[in-house]
Order: structure tokens, then C-alpha cells, then sequence
């Protein structure tokens, strides 16, 4: 099994992963298990823009939503730190670029069913979902960002469904950290 080094250079952990597979709840626990600090893009949104997710999307419309999201993403400056990314950040090309400066990306993926089963409202969440969009539309295209963009990816799918604690402990054993 290949390691992930995580150097001076790329001393963060960025996860990405579509909303409700678990990116802040992993975060917290890995933050915590690596002695690393978490931060969570959603919540830099919304404190920047002093609004929630939703609204945000609700008054500025999916592109404006994405920009502010971009910039944001864009701007984390951090060091050894665990951070939780929004569903819709590999849509940011500024942001992801700077992710692979300070880190390694590591994709949280499920199948579309697994995740058809977590996730509710969507709207209620802050998913950005242009007019007419499915879920399953935006599960197949953003897939093809997270694979591009990640340079580990952790499956939440074998014959049932892999919990919380399986995927800090498949997470872990493919990290080394120096220093």
C-alpha cells in the first residue's frame, strides 16, 4: 500500500467529497488524532459573509455563491491543519490549485445510493444546484473534479456501508507525517 507523505510543503490535509459523506465529522476526529487544527471552508464562508450557506446561495445565485467560495479557499493559509472542504469547492480552479500547494487532497467518495440515503434537503444543506439539476447530475460531475484534484482516494463502499471510524482508520494508515 502506497504512503502519503506530508511534508513541510504540503502539510495540510484537505478533504473533498460530496455534502453528507462525512468531511467535517472525519476532519475533527483525524484533526485530533494527528494533533493537527481543523478548519472547516463552510464555516469561513459564512463567517466571512456574515450569512448562511443557504442564503448566500439564495441571494447571490450558484456563480456568485462559487466565486465567494473560490476566494475564499483560495485565501486558507494554513500549516498543519486538517481541512474540510464544501461539496462544491473543486468548482473553484484558484482554490484547488492553492489545495495542492499547501497539501494533500484526499477524496471522501460513496456511491450515489449510499449517498441518495444521507442526504434529505438539499437545499436546506447549501448545496449548490443550478435550476433543474438532480443530485445524481451533480454526483456524476463532480465525481470527475474529486478524482482529478485528489491525491488519495477513500471509498466509503465495500458489500456495506463503511462508518466514521473505518475511514479515520484507512485514512491514517496511508499518511506519514514528517516532522
Amino acid at each position: 500500500m502506497k504512503k502519503m507523505l506530508l511534508d513541510d510543503r504540503h502539510s495540510n490535509i484537505i478533504l473533498i467529497g460530496m455534502p453528507a459523506v462525512g468531511k467535517s465529522t472525519v476532519g475533527v476526529i483525524l484533526a485530533k488524532e494527528t494533533g493537527y487544527s481543523f478548519l472547516d471552508s463552510d464555516l469561513l464562508i459564512q463567517q466571512q459573509e456574515g450569512r448562511l450557506l443557504k442564503t448566500i446561495i439564495a441571494e447571490e445565485g450558484v456563480d456568485g455563491f462559487l466565486r465567494i467560495e473560490n476566494q475564499v479557499n483560495r485565501d486558507i493559509r494554513a500549516s498543519r491543519s486538517v481541512i474540510a472542504t464544501g461539496g462544491s469547492a473543486v468548482y473553484g480552479e484558484e482554490a484547488m490549485a492553492h489545495f495542492k500547494e499547501i497539501g494533500r487532497i484526499i477524496y471522501l467518495h460513496c456511491s450515489y445510493e449510499t449517498l441518495a440515503k444521507r442526504l434529505n434537503d438539499l437545499h436546506g444543506r447549501g448545496v449548490v444546484l443550478r435550476e433543474g439539476q438532480t443530485l445524481y447530475d451533480i454526483y456524476e460531475e463532480r465525481r470527475i473534479l474529486y478524482e482529478r484534484y485528489a491525491d488519495l482516494m477513500i471509498s466509503q463502499d465495500s458489500p456495506g456501508e463503511i462508518g466514521i471510524e473505518d475511514t479515520l482508520q484507512m485514512i491514517l494508515a496511508r499518511i506519514v507525517i514528517q516532522g
